[in-house]
């Protein structure tokens, strides 16, 4: 069983982790050229932004 102390810092390992991975497809986003490169980048920013906004959610309400 865990407690909320150590399920927070495992959120915000995972919350740190999307948000790098969101940076890093930023700057990928700014080299990369092409519609089709465009398109799937901005997919899976917005893929890791929805992770992202669960993640937050949750730990809102075990940090409440």
């Amino acid at each position: 069983m865990t407690t909320d102390g150590s399920t927070l810092i495992e959120l915000d390992a995972r919350i740190a982790l999307i948000r790098a991975n969101i940076a890093e497809l930023t700057e990928q986003a700014t080299g990369s050229s092409g519609a089709a490169d465009e398109e799937r980048t901005a997919d899976r920013i917005s893929d890791f932004q929805a992770q992202l906004n669960i993640l937050l959610a949750e730990r809102d309400v075990l940090a409440g």
